[in-house]
């Protein structure tokens, strides 16, 4: 029965998977005058309209051509600025995402929640029921064909995953005009959250973003949930992350906005946020009034105050196992890849540059950042500040956050750019690694060396290492998922909140003497008489 109910599931999955693929294609695109007044600043338009003049009124079948014709007249125009060398004429402006959107038209756009039922909600029934059906299973890890199957082992599936995964980053940060048709999927969700379902604001491919992420945590949460269902702290755990992205990071964030607040993630701060100290963010926040300036102090004293006291008590859990999305994604769409983490030393020591180097640069061009805010100066040592900004927001923010940080789950485990990247996960672990109170206990007379907790570790520890030699874990990268302690069959790790200097930092062997068997250093019990 559960092997049925997987395979209806999987089928249902794989089907709406396919119209939402498809729905790509699915619309025509015919501009307009009316669009191009619309959709482009006044100093550009005459411009443009010249240049596109020949698209006026065409109706195109193909997105790919629509948006290949607009940007070449895009490039024509900037083109001819730069042989007269009007530099300051040069359109920057993005405006092909807005152009393609508007000037969707025909079957698709005027029945998107048609679709919307069809692929989204179809496939999230298929998801729920495949995973519900896992309630008929042994609940844990299983190590059954891990390394073997072709979805958790770097096999076709899980390359054809990451390279969909990496596709999608790419288009969403650099090409959002190629997704317009699943932007236009969510556009009555989104104007339902902006108070007007008629003339509310139009989705963005960062609310299609939000929307995506909300639901995959919620939907892969379930699967958690069921997983563990006889594991209280992963079932609070998991209901915790699911909470606070659903709320704080999409419901929250979209109603500040529809009463004209700042859409702020009130979960969310420095250095992970790395634009909260902007200057259109500052004027934001200064312009929205007493909320705005109450939500810009919130946020410094998230991670001035919030962020040693927190973690003093609890460890870096609390942000990155049960409040933050990035880390809610990692523990319910990467659990399934969790064990591809590598364990080695090599990685280690190139986890420990590249975490707190990315912090380092975080540090520097907030500084930078903070320099022009407050003097009205560009540049710092003869560096732009608005360069620092760009190579941070492209390099770290796109490329290294998104792109591989969550395209390559199935390639390098789950926490790739909580483990490698995030530089709040740098700032919590140094705090944790030099004084907090939490740690994971070890009782290595227990241990039997099967290697479950270093297997499913996703932040690549060797717990085996410190469990075989009753040594408390206390790594900065350490996350407090638990589910080294959930999968040890023989109780052998415990996580615990005690006094800092209780913590166990060197190994404690198990000793054999006259007095039996015991756990720490040697201590000889027998006293020999002196020879005279």
């Amino acid at each position: 029965m559960p092997t049925l109910l997987r395979r209806a599931g999987l089928i249902l999955f794989l089907t709406g998977f396919a119209v939402w693929i498809g729905s790509l294609t699915l619309s025509q695109f015919q501009l307009t005058e009316t669009i191009l007044s619309q959709t482009i600043k006044a100093e550009h338009l005459p411009a443009i309209r010249a240049r596109t003049a020949s698209m006026l009124g065409k109706r195109y079948s193909s997105q790919i051509q629509f948006i290949g014709d607009f940007k070449a007249a895009l490039n024509q125009i900037n083109d001819e600025y730069r042989r007269r060398q009007e530099w300051d004429r040069i359109i920057y402006d993005k405006y092909a995402f807005s152009v393609t959107k508007a000037a969707s038209t025909g079957f698709f756009p005027q029945h998107t929640g048609l679709f919307f039922i069809l692929s989204i909600v179809v496939a999230i029934c298929g998801a729920l029921l495949y995973s519900m059906a896992g309630r008929q299973l042994p609940t844990g890890s299983s190590n059954d064909h891990l390394f073997r199957h072709p979805a958790t082992s770097r096999g076709w599936i899980g390359i054809s995953v990451a390279v969909f995964l990496i596709g999608f980053y790419v288009l969403l940060y650099f090409y959002p005009e190629y997704l317009t048709n699943w932007v236009l999927l969510v556009d009555p969700l989104n104007r339902a959250l902006s108070g007007n379902a008629n003339t509310g604001p139009s989705a963005s491919q960062w609310f299609l973003y939000g929307t995506l992420y909300t639901l995959v945590i919620l939907v892969m949460g379930v699967r958690m949930l069921v997983r563990y269902r006889n594991n209280p702290y992963q079932q609070v755990r998991t209901v915790s992350v699911m909470f606070f992205q659903i709320t704080f990071a999409f419901l929250l964030a979209e109603l500040l906005a529809r009463f004209n607040l700042p859409g702020q993630d009130l979960k969310n701060m420095w250095p992970l946020d790395y634009a909260f100290f902007f200057d259109y963010r500052i004027e934001n926040h200064l312009q929205a009034g007493t909320l705005g300036i109450w939500m810009l102090i919130w946020g410094i004293a998230l991670f001035v105050v919030g962020v040693p006291v927190l973690t003093y008590f609890f460890g870096k859990r609390w942000y990155c196992s049960w409040v933050c999305g990035c880390g809610g994604l990692a523990e319910t769409l990467g659990d399934p890849y969790r064990h591809l983490s590598d364990k080695s030393l090599k990685a280690w020591q190139i986890e420990r540059y590249s975490v707190h180097g990315v912090l380092a640069f975080a540090v520097v061009m907030t500084l930078g950042v903070l320099y022009t805010v407050f003097t009205g100066s560009g540049s710092v040592l003869g560096i732009s500040t608005y360069d620092l900004r760009s190579w941070y927001g492209f390099g770290i923010g796109s490329v290294f956050a998104g792109v591989v940080g969550t395209g390559f789950y199935p390639l390098m485990g789950s926490r790739v750019w909580c483990r490698f990247g995030c530089p709040l996960a740098a700032y919590l672990g140094l705090v944790q690694r030099i004084k907090s109170r939490f740690r994971i206990t070890t009782n290595g007379g227990q241990c039997i060396s099967c290697g479950n907790c270093s297997t499913y570790c996703e932040m690549g520890i060797d717990v085996r290492w410190y469990a075989q030699r009753g040594q408390d874990i206390v790594r900065s990268s350490c996350v407090g998922c638990g589910i080294c302690s959930a999968v040890c069959p023989r109780g052998v790790l415990t996580l615990e909140n005690g006094p800092v200097t209780g913590r166990q930092l060197e190994p404690r062997p198990i000793v054999l003497d006259t007095n039996g068997a015991r756990i720490g250093p040697y201590e000889p019990t027998i006293s020999r008489p002196a020879i005279s």
